[in-house]
């Protein structure tokens, strides 16, 4: 197929509860969603890059001027695309995953539909349903975390992850345990602490919990395999983890034992498959983590983790963790599950009268 226009849309994406971690504070969500025009349809991508470069190098402005200026003009120049083909295409961009996952997304989406394939499908899922997750930010207090925590448990979610930094992590981590009971636990310190830190770390293995995540810097693999051999909980990697074969030399190395598989910071949906088949072969354990996507990338998010591997509940809310309207029908939990989309593509339409209403500028047309 030929790629006829790439259009760009920046849409303001109000949270319904402020949302807080180690990086700092969101009340909102500045989201850039991808529509890729070919010859065969149209399809959609989310791009999962946060406003400001706090959690990563790549931040929204950053994502538009790299599509604009590198990826769309290279696509719209090949004679013909495919998904499979997209990476080698903009190969020659360095780094800027989230950028190209948002384009390669869009293509996927199109590709698809237009052969009536879902991407549980063309993924190879396992399952029609996932089991979901919540996250939980670093709240003012205690009793405000507990009442959080309290309401999602009650909604069903099959395992609380809460996020930590130095100063907020023993103290909220027991409380919620005492209140959960045996619900699966794990925490999420976004690369906060230091060497210095390991002995305190094992101070949480008495929480039994699922995991610890990405404690370290994300270039630091030495000192999370130090963290490794020193507690009993098990080291998981997030930021850390860009490709399948840095997935394999982390594994390998002994750095973690679990991986966090996003499909936005590996660079796309297809690179995801890939991390997860090399986890897979050597028996290791993912789960799908979440950027506080809309309903454009839970559907994806959602139809990745119903692969066989994908056997630790991850991030994928319902759409009412995050917001009051989404911008396609909403997720919605049942048991604690979600269904994984079967229709063609993603699975779901976008609602076009939502992003002319939270639009933050008209949309940027590149053909």
């Amino acid at each position: 197929m030929r790629i006829l226009a790439i259009e760009l849309y920046r849409v303001a994406m109000p949270l319904v509860r402020p949302f807080e971690t180690s990086f700092g504070r969101q009340h909102s969500r500045d989201v850039l969603l991808v529509r890729a025009r070919t010859t065969v349809g149209d399809g959609w991508g989310e791009c999962v890059a946060m406003a400001d470069p706090v959690y990563s190098s790549e931040y929204v402005d950053g994502c538009e001027a790299v599509i604009r200026g590198y990826l769309a003009p290279a696509l719209l120049a090949a004679d013909d695309v495919t998904a499979e083909g997209v990476a080698g295409i903009l190969g020659f961009v360095i780094g800027h995953r989230m950028a190209k996952a948002a384009v390669e997304t869009a293509v996927l989406d199109a590709q698809t539909r237009a052969e009536g394939v879902s991407f549980g499908e063309y993924f190879g899922a396992d399952s029609d349903t996932v089991d979901c997750g919540v996250s939980v930010g670093i709240a003012g207090s205690i009793d405000e975390l507990l009442a959080e925590v309290d309401g999602y448990v009650r909604e069903g979610y099959r395992r609380i992850k809460l996020k930590i930094k130095p100063g907020w992590d023993l103290e909220p981590v027991r409380a919620v345990r005492d209140l959960i009971g045996e619900t699966a636990l794990q925490v999420d310190a976004n690369t906060a602490y230091t060497r210095a830190d390991i002995e305190h770390l094992g101070l949480l293995d008495e929480f039994d919990l699922l995991l610890i995540e990405q404690p370290f810097v994300e270039e630091d693999i030495l000192t999370h395999i130090a963290l490794a051999r020193a507690i009993a909980t098990p080291v998981c990697l997030d930021e850390s983890i860009v490709n399948a074969e840095v997935a394999v030399d982390a594994i390998e190395r002994g750095a973690t034992s679990i991986v966090n598989i996003k499909a936005g910071r590996v660079g796309g949906y297809l690179e995801a498959v890939r991390v997860h088949d090399v986890c897979a072969e050597l028996g290791v354990p993912v789960w799908c983590g979440g950027m506080l996507e809309t309903g454009v990338g839970r559907a994806a998010n959602v139809a990745l983790a119903a692969m066989a591997n994908f056997t630790l509940p991850g991030d994928t809310s319902g759409s009412s963790r995050y917001f009051a309207e989404d911008l396609t029908e909403p997720f919605v939990l049942v048991d604690g599950r979600l269904t994984v989309p079967t229709g063609p593509g993603s699975g779901v339409e976008v609602r076009e009268e939502l992003l002319a209403e939270w639009a933050l500028r008209a949309p940027i047309t590149l053909s």
